[in-house]
């Protein structure tokens, strides 16, 4: 059905029976991040209050499992990049005729 074949003030009952999942609406992706972000910032400011007991000095800095975390990921993302590059094979790899 295109948009041309509904007139105004008709309802799309394609449209109306298709199911809805909880992120299809953008308030409740908008709710989620806010959530998220929220509890980031909760457990970085509980880890100036609460004492680890750590085996290395630099484990004892402020926000150093945030930091942590983060270089980490930005690392996983550049090297899976550069595997991508190495591994890849053609696109037509299957429809090659033998």
């Amino acid at each position: 059905m295109n948009w041309q074949s509904v007139r105004p003030g008709e309802i799309d009952v394609e449209k109306q029976e298709e199911k809805q999942y909880l992120l299809d609406n953008p308030r409740n992706v908008t709710l989620l991040l806010r959530v998220f972000y929220a509890v980031c910032g909760l457990l970085f400011v509980l880890d100036f209050i609460f004492h680890r007991h750590a085996t290395y000095d630099w484990e004892q800095l402020p926000g150093f499992y945030a930091i942590f975390g983060f270089v980490a990921f930005v690392l996983l993302v550049v090297v899976a990049k550069l595997m991508r590059k190495l591994l890849m094979r053609r696109e037509d790899y299957y429809d090659v005729d033998e």
